[in-house]
């Protein structure tokens, strides 16, 4: 080896720290929102996403990606995706500290609270393994539309013993599950698809096929099917009762640009047995109870994000120098740097008022606020994680560090669970046909209302643009959208930093995101920004 010079200049991994009690903003809401009694375990999974055993268990899962094997070698069908072990240590953690049903088993108040903030600091550590967690979660409250099936599966789903064997959920501890919605022919556009179910024994035959089935080695799927009725919802595990596979055929496994720990699949139903769950027909009515809590983890998942790209830039130019300081110290880096908190402060406020609403068992507010938050903050995701990226120049583009997956990460959760477009629309018409979430979201807002006359301007033009929504119909509606789901969004964020964090925090938002005396990239903050506290508060030093 030749040694031509000394290492210097270059920083330290991030490791050792708490990602959790370092997170100001996280303590506080939870705190605020009945979840003061998780506090300590929260912190001591912070201390676990922030050790160097876990961040590279997280690392692994990345770097050995998922393999299917159709076969066995005997030429029996058998359908297995083999996963790294270290994923399998994440998906058990996960598991075990609850992150997939603790709140549906506990019942505490402040659980779902409790279960946000925990699953936006292990996310941290690795979003992949998180896919399934988040549907188990999210099939819950579906299954309950069936007392018998909820009866059945929801012991299973809210244990906290994970076993990965690809076995009989009824010989198992715990069970997770999946969903397979999806079809070539119509994406987003459900009602397009074409695998239909015909009654057979005790339930229901489907045959057809799902462009997308994510964590295809899940126990248990909600799919979507035709029967003579129209759109149904059929549940459908993945071993029938008499301990066989069913008929779910894994075809591939998607090459994907990001989230690659995880498994997503495309599958064929060669006439795969499942029980109807809902009303016949019904299959949209019934599958959005699970539609919506899958969308508050996707805020989650990118709240989550947002915060890992944040402490990460801060450390590293923290422990960097260029033209004589460190970077955290020049005062361009230190802009970028404090509108990257408030971006991320924003996401964690607004996440913690979501898991709120569904603690409150408030749909009023959760139905309309859940769109909003999901539309914008998984928009901004991906224009974050490059600006953190950016914060370390070269070595911030290389796969030896995290910003790499971070960035490649980024977009997934604007597209899971409806695209901008479809979650734009949905806004609007949850505005147009849904007047009481809307005042729901409405009154949220006018809390702040004389905390700051740039937000009171930002909301009365709100107003007014929602004035003239009547007057608006079909296509020219359709294109305001996107535009009324930002505004929503920015005014409901300006609402609780007002109320919830720091003058200065506050005071940026407002000028920046609501009066727009900035500019339009990160790192254009108004003058007279208190860009040091701010990153103080974001990740002390």
């Amino acid at each position: 080896m030749v040694t031509t010079h000394e290492v210097l200049n270059q920083a330290v991994p991030l490791e050792g720290h708490d990602a959790a009690s370092t997170d100001v903003a996280l303590i506080d809401g939870v705190a605020r929102y009945g979840g003061a009694w998780g506090l300590e375990e929260l912190a001591e999974l912070g201390r676990r996403a922030g050790d160097h055993e876990w961040i590279r268990a997280g690392e692994l899962a990345n770097e050995h990606h998922p393999e299917l094997h159709r076969y066995d070698r005997f030429g029996h069908r058998i359908d297995q995706v083999e996963y790294h072990p270290a994923y399998h240590r994440l998906i058990g953690e996960a598991v075990r500290g609850g992150l997939h049903a603790a709140p549906w088993a506990d019942g505490r108040p402040g659980a779902h609270v409790v279960r946000a903030a925990r699953f936006a600091v292990w996310t941290q550590v690795e979003a992949g393994h998180g896919c399934p967690v988040s549907m188990t979660y999210s099939i819950v409250p579906a299954l309950r539309a069936d007392a018998d099936l909820a009866a059945e599966w929801e012991p299973r789903l809210t244990s906290r013993v994970y076993d990965g064997d690809d076995r009989p959920a009824s010989e198992k501890g715990g069970a997770l599950a999946g969903m397979a919605m999806t079809e070539k022919q119509g994406g987003s556009d459900v009602r397009a698809n074409t695998t239909r179910a015909v009654p057979a024994g005790d339930g229901y035959a489907l045959t057809g096929h799902k462009w997308f089935c994510s964590a295809p080695m899940s126990d248990l799927f909600l799919m979507l099917a035709q029967t003579d009725a129209g759109l149904t919802c059929f549940a459908v595990p993945r071993w029938l009762p008499d301990g066989t596979r069913n008929a779910i055929r894994v075809e591939r496994l998607k090459d994907k640009l990001g989230n690659r720990s995880n498994a997503s699949s495309e599958i064929e139903l060669e006439g795969a047995w499942g029980r109807r769950l809902g009303g016949d027909g019904a299959g949209v009515s019934t599958i959005i109870r699970m539609v919506n809590h899958t969308r508050l983890d996707c805020v989650i998942g990118v709240t989550g994000q947002m915060r890992a790209g944040l402490i990460q830039a801060i450390h590293h130019t923290r422990h960097r120098s260029a033209f004589g300081r460190r970077l955290a110290d020049q005062p361009l880096m230190h802009q970028v740097l404090a509108d990257l908190a408030i971006e991320s402060e924003a996401a964690t406020v607004t996440m913690l008022r979501l898991a709120a609403a569904y603690d409150a068992g408030d749909e009023t507010m959760s139905r309309l606020a859940t769109a909003v938050a999901k539309y914008w903050c998984c928009k901004r995701t991906p224009m974050f994680a490059a600006e953190a990226l950016e914060c370390f120049g070269g070595n911030g583009y290389v796969e030896e560090g995290p910003m790499a997956r971070l960035f490649r990460e980024s977009p997934l959760n604007g597209i899971w669970e409806g695209s901008g477009n479809v979650i734009a629309l949905d806004v609007m018409r949850a505005v147009a046909r849904e007047p009481d979430s809307l005042a729901a979201v409405l009154a949220e807002i006018e809390l702040a209302a004389g905390a700051d006359t740039r937000f009171d301007r930002f909301v009365a033009d709100l107003h007014a643009e929602l004035a003239g929504l009547p007057a608006l119909a079909g296509d020219e509606a359709q294109r305001g959208a996107r535009r009324l789901a930002e505004r929503l969004a920015l005014a409901l964020q300006g609402s609780l930093l007002l109320r919830h964090s720091t003058a200065e925090v506050a005071d940026a938002f407002c000028g920046s995101r609501l009066a727009r005396t900035g500019g339009a990239m990160f790192g254009t903050l108004p003058d007279g920004v208190d860009a040091a506290a701010i990153v103080e508060r974001a990740f002390p030093a």
